[in-house]
C-alpha cells in the first residue's frame, strides 16, 4: 500500500508539472540523458502489478498490460532517437540502460501472467531487453575507458551497470520458471561489476544528491536476485552473502531517505 501511495502521490506531482510547464517536461524527454529516466516510470508501473496481485489478479492483470505498452513504446522512442546517428560519446552513460532494463521488467513481472498471448510478449521484452543491453554495455563501457570519467555528481549512477545482468538473471528464471548454469552466470557476473564498482561509489568526496537515489534500485535487483540464487542452491555461503546484500539495501534506503529529506528541509533539493 506505501508503495501504491508513494507511486501516486509522484506520479500526480509530475502530471501538475507537465501540465504547468510542459516545455520543460518535453525538453527533460528530449534529452540524451534525463530522458532515459523516464523509463523508471514504467518499471514502477510493471512492478506494482507484482504488488497488486497480492489484492486483485485482474487489476493487476490491467496494470501489467499498461505498463508492458507505456514500456515497449519508450523502448522504441528511445532507440529511434539513438539511430538518428550523431550521438556525442559522452552522452552513453549508464542512465541508458534503464529503458532497457525497463524492458527486461515485463517479464520479471509478467512471468506468471495467465494469458495465452503473454508468453510470446515476455519472450520479445526478454529478447529486446538482453540485446540492448548487451549493445549499451559495449558502448557505455568504451566511453569509460577511452573518455572522460564521469562527473561526480553521476558517479552513482554506475551500479546501474550491474542492473541488465541483475534484472536479467530475475527476468531469465521468472519466464523459464528454473534457475539454472546460464541464470548462475547472470547473478555472478552482475555480482562482479558490483563488487568492482563499489568502492569507485561509496568513497568520500561525492557530495549527497537526489541522484544517490540511482544505487537503490541496482542494489535492489542484486539483493533479489541473490535471495532467489539462494533457495535454489541452498548453500550457506550464499544464503549469507543474500542476507548482507539485503541488510545492506535495506541500510542504503533509510539513508537516503533520511538524507533526502534533510535537504529538503534545509530547501537545497531542488537547488540550481
Amino acid at each position: 500500500m506505501l508503495a501504491i501511495v508513494v507511486f501516486l502521490v509522484l506520479g500526480a506531482g509530475y502530471l501538475v508539472k507537465a501540465v504547468r510547464h510542459p516545455d520543460a517536461v518535453r525538453s527533460e524527454f528530449r534529452h540524451p540523458v534525463a530522458g532515459n529516466f523516464f523509463g523508471t516510470i514504467t518499471i514502477a508501473i510493471l512492478l506494482l502489478s507484482s504488488v497488486v496481485a497480492q489484492l486483485s489478479q485482474p487489476l493487476a492483470e490491467g496494470i501489467w498490460i499498461v505498463g508492458t505498452i507505456a514500456t515497449i513504446a519508450l523502448c522504441f522512442t528511445i532507440a529511434s532517437r539513438l539511430l538518428q546517428g550523431k550521438i556525442d560519446a559522452a552522452h552513453a552513460v549508464p542512465a541508458w540502460f534503464i529503458p532497457g532494463v525497463a524492458t527486461l521488467d515485463i517479464a520479471v513481472a509478467g512471468g506468471n501472467m495467465p494469458m495465452l498471448w503473454a508468453h510470446e510478449v515476455n519472450m520479445f521484452a526478454l529478447a529486446v531487453g538482453t540485446m540492448i543491453a548487451l549493445l549499451f554495455f559495449t558502448m557505455i563501457m568504451s566511453r569509460m575507458i577511452h573518455h572522460e570519467p564521469l562527473p561526480a555528481g553521476m558517479v552513482p549512477s554506475l551500479l546501474i551497470l550491474m542492473a541488465p545482468f541483475e534484472v536479467g538473471f530475475l527476468a531469465y528464471t521468472n519466464f523459464t520458471q528454473r534457475v539454472d548454469t546460464f541464470a548462475g552466470l547472470l547473478f555472478y557476473f552482475g555480482l562482479f561489476i558490483f563488487l568492482t564498482l563499489a568502492p569507485k561509489v561509496f568513497r568520500r568526496g561525492i557530495p549527497f544528491a537526489s541522484g544517490w537515489w540511482a544505487i537503490s534500485f541496482p542494489i535492489a535487483a542484486l539483493a533479489s536476485a541473490a535471495l532467489k540464487y539462494a533457495m535454489f542452491v541452498q548453500a550457506w555461503p550464499v544464503t549469507v552473502l543474500a542476507i548482507i546484500l539485503l541488510a545492506m539495501l535495506s541500510i542504503a534506503i533509510v539513508i537516503l531517505l533520511i538524507k533526502t529529506l534533510h535537504v529538503l528541509f534545509n530547501g537545497r533539493l531542488l537547488a540550481g
